[in-house]
């Protein structure tokens, strides 16, 4: 098992979008071979708008066929346009 944290910055005033975008993603990922489960937090406080995806994978090479999909580059494609105030950060989190 290994843990995916995708940090993405928004856009003010676009998070309610990126939220909703994010929201059918992770039901899209629900079906994904390799994929466990994943959750959407928001950072509070007065900053720029951050939030991070935790995902849950079999192992990392699942995560990478999923980030290389056609699919995944499609909706990244348009948040990087659209909502993202810069290119997302993934960490990776090996379990013993």
């Amino acid at each position: 098992m290994v843990t995916i944290g995708m940090n993405y910055f928004v856009i003010p005033g676009k998070e309610q979008v990126f939220e909703d975008a994010c929201a059918k993603v992770v039901e899209t990922m629900g079906g994904i071979e390799g994929h466990d489960s994943s959750a959407i937090y928001k950072e509070v406080g007065d900053g720029e708008p951050t939030y991070l995806i935790v995902s849950n994978w079999k192992d990392e090479q699942a995560f990478k066929d999923f980030v290389a999909s056609d699919a995944f580059k499609k909706v990244t494609n348009w948040g990087a346009m659209n909502i993202l105030r810069g290119r997302p950060q993934h960490t990776t989190y090996q379990h013993g």
